[in-house]
């Protein structure tokens, strides 16, 4: 028997859909635990709240804690639609999730995860694992949500 694997990243676009559909900027995130089951899902919510820092990754670390018990998430896997922000890659730094897995990466205000992964900031000690898997789908949605916002 073969087990089909769970599509993590799908699971993300879905989240990143909902906010497309509610006006937010399109960015999902999901955690999985160590054993592989889904302990939180999320989508961006800063309209809907009101609240700047209502990112998917925040969202959802703050299910995972619940779902956990634990503000340690050392053995959780996050897969989120874009690069994270600077805030949203702290936040993943500090709750210590071992690894994080992103569809596209963010041009404009992101780059943190990167200059951490090219070691141009050193001074920044982590066991994070940091995996881009590019997936056009994510691109796309975050291209139409702008599109869509400008008129286009």
């Amino acid at each position: 028997m073969t087990l089909i694997k769970p599509d993590y990243m799908a699971e993300a676009v879905k989240e990143a859909v909902k906010a497309f559909d509610k006006g937010e900027v399109p960015v999902g995130a999901v955690i999985i635990n160590k054993d592989g089951s889904l302990i939180a899902r999320a989508h961006n919510q800063s309209e809907t709240l009101k609240d700047a820092t209502a990112h998917a990754e925040m969202i959802a670390i703050t299910q995972a804690s619940n779902a956990t018990g634990d503000w340690r998430l050392d053995d959780c896997i996050m897969y989120v639609t874009k690069e994270p922000c600077t805030m949203c890659a702290g936040a993943i730094f500090l709750s210590r999730i071992k690894k994080i897995i992103y569809g596209c990466p963010e041009k404009r205000c992101g780059g943190l995860i990167q200059l951490i992964k090219t070691g141009k900031f050193p001074e920044i000690e982590t066991s994070l694992e940091i995996e881009f898997q590019e997936n056009r789908v994510c691109a796309e949605i975050l291209e139409a949500f702008f599109e869509k916002l400008r008129g286009k």
